[in-house]
């Protein structure tokens, strides 16, 4: 099974949060074979200065409790912060995983040190804007190839637009 994860903070002063993951067998899956959420009831405050990395124990805590092992996990968000791989949010789960399950982040907004490389189209629309794809475990170009195979036919794929309403219902 493969993963995407999202994190949302509930609060103002973002000290609860809501984690959602949606579980699919076949890339170009229109649907979720199972959706997960975790309710975690105290973050710690974000370090000004240093790169923010709340969402680490909760994506954490929602493998835990669900007693998940995907085969990989898309994250909305960077792996690496430009292309000498500054180490981002999703390699640091990488690392919390023992590297053993590859993981692709997807962002739709630009980093500075990240190069036309990273950029996958996903619309025929010249006028889209691309996404910024960033992965540990797995070849950049095979991240890149199955993202655009992922079902949808605008610039976020329909699994990820899920798991991203999933983790901010308030339910």
């Amino acid at each position: 099974m493969k993963l995407i994860v999202s994190v949302h903070f509930e609060d103002a002063q973002a000290t609860r949060a809501r984690a959602a993951a949606v579980a699919f067998e076949a890339w170009d899956a229109a649907e979720a074979t199972r959706t997960y959420v975790s309710h975690i009831a105290h973050v710690e405050p974000a370090v000004r200065g240093t790169l923010d990395l709340r969402e680490l124990p909760c994506v954490m805590q929602l493998l835990r409790e669900h007693k998940l092992e995907p085969e990989l996990i898309l994250i909305d968000g960077f792996v690496h912060l430009d292309g000498g791989e500054t180490p981002g949010l999703g390699q640091h789960i990488f690392h919390a995983l023992g590297g053993s399950v590859p993981i692709v982040g997807v962002s739709r907004r630009r980093l500075p040190g990240l190069t036309a490389q990273f950029e996958v189209m996903r619309e025929e629309d010249e006028e889209a804007q691309p996404l910024l794809v960033t992965c540990a475990g797995i070849d950049l170009g095979a991240a890149k190839a199955r993202l655009r195979a992922m079902h949808g036919r605008k610039r976020v794929p329909t699994l990820m637009k899920l798991v991203a309403r999933l983790a901010k219902n308030k339910d």
